[in-house]
């Protein structure tokens, strides 16, 4: 275990996390809304400590990420170190029994919406910054802020590609998802889709005479059903997730207007958390060849307006485990925690790694407590991810 240095205060360090942590709450920068002041606010320190930063955005520039740099004072052949998080949250269901935007410290627990998941590791990179701004860096360390990572990491892509023509494509990243800062080195994909139906409204009494497209939508659920049984015999033998395969989840199926009329729309949302991309290539070629040739024709020839479109939401690669992980090795040796572990949830690591960045996923808080009712992180977890912060600092400054 690390322990912070004698030059800087460990208790005014984990009170400016607090801090800052209790600010990033207060911004309710639920996934497909408007984070621009929340972005703002984090480019404002940062800017103040000598950052150079860019930022990229959603095609209405109301969603935004944001990629900041401390420069090395000092050239080596070190790699530089990414410290990544996603700014949204889940929406708030009703229950809390505090106000989920309104950071509430109870029993050495900071309660608030997003507090694990994951502006408590922001707020500690956001705290850790100055430190960073007086070192003597050996290394550029960048910090990295992402839009509408919780719907199909719709910002992060977009992130990528000017990571790409910066010429951005070596380093170590850290992706802080709630980890309990135990090292995660492996996830499956995560793709998700919408697929609409469109037919003939009538009355009920004559179905001959139109097309239901809750009846076709029906039938796409049961080939979705059919093929999810097709994943499980693909299940690579040495496949180190639980459940081994690729999985398939239908998430509801909307449509109609009363029980004595024919729907003209439905659509359906599904998604597949696929173990390799084959298996998404593999669902994706079965349910079009589907829909395609044995549903749309069957709509057209009642009504030749019919129509069945798959909306792609997001599909999100998957993380692939490498037994020769930089970034693995760097988080062991700073923790001496040696264990790799693979979970079921999805991050934005895969898509760092697609482009040649040694990636982990280690952070403060529990996923137990993400996406719940009185979401919380224990206060213990953002000192330990402190303490990550110091000993990269430690390996990164010239001695």
């Amino acid at each position: 275990m690390l322990f912070m240095s004698t030059e800087n205060s460990s208790d005014q360090l984990f009170n400016n996390s607090v801090k800052i942590l209790t600010d990033l709450i207060a911004f309710k920068t639920i996934s497909g809304e408007d984070n621009s002041s929340l972005i703002n606010y984090c480019d404002k320190i940062l800017k103040k400590l000598g950052a150079t930063s860019f930022k990229t955005f959603d095609d209405e520039k109301k969603r935004v990420n944001l990629f900041a740099t401390l420069k090395a004072k000092h050239s080596s052949e070190k790699k530089p170190i990414i410290l990544s998080g996603h700014t949204d949250v889940v929406p708030v269901s009703k229950g809390w029994s505090t106000d989920p935007f309104v950071a509430t410290i109870k029993n050495d627990k900071l309660f608030g919406r997003g507090a694990c998941d994951m502006k408590g590791f922001i707020a500690c990179t956001l705290a850790f910054a100055p430190i960073y701004a007086k070192a003597n860096l050996d290394r550029d360390i960048h910090f990295s802020y992402t839009f509408d990572e919780e719907t199909a990491c719709i910002g992060a892509p977009i992130l990528i590609e000017e990571l790409k023509k910066r010429g951005i494509k070596d380093g170590i990243c850290i992706i802080g998802e709630p980890t309990s800062m135990k090292i995660i080195d492996a996830h499956k994909g995560c793709y998700e889709y919408t697929t609409y139906f469109e037919g003939l409204a009538g009355h009920s009494s004559a179905p001959h005479k139109g097309v239901s497209a809750v009846e076709y939508a029906s039938r796409y659920v049961n080939k979705l059903i059919e093929l999810r049984e097709e994943l499980k015999k693909r299940a690579p033998k040495d496949s180190i997730f639980d459940p081994p395969h690729s999985t398939l989840s239908i998430g509801g199926i909307f449509g109609g207007i009363a029980h004595n009329v024919i729907a003209d729309k439905c659509h359906v949302n599904w998604e597949t958390r696929p173990v390799v991309k084959e298996d998404g290539v593999f669902l994706n070629l079965e349910l079009d060849k589907y829909a395609d040739e044995i549903l749309l024709p069957d709509m057209k020839k009642v009504f030749p307006n019919s129509s069945i479109r798959k909306n792609i939401i997001g599909e999100v690669v998957g993380f692939d485990r490498d037994e020769k992980s930089n970034a693995c090795e760097l988080v062991s040796n700073l923790t001496g925690d040696n264990t790799r572990e693979v979970v079921s949830f999805g991050t934005e690591a895969g898509l760092f790694q697609e482009i040649g960045i040694s990636t982990v996923v280690c952070g403060p808080g529990s996923i137990e407590q993400a996406h719940k009712i009185d979401e919380f992180i224990v206060l213990n977890e953002l000192k330990k991810c402190l303490n990550l912060l110091e000993g990269i600092k430690n390996i990164s400054i010239v001695s």
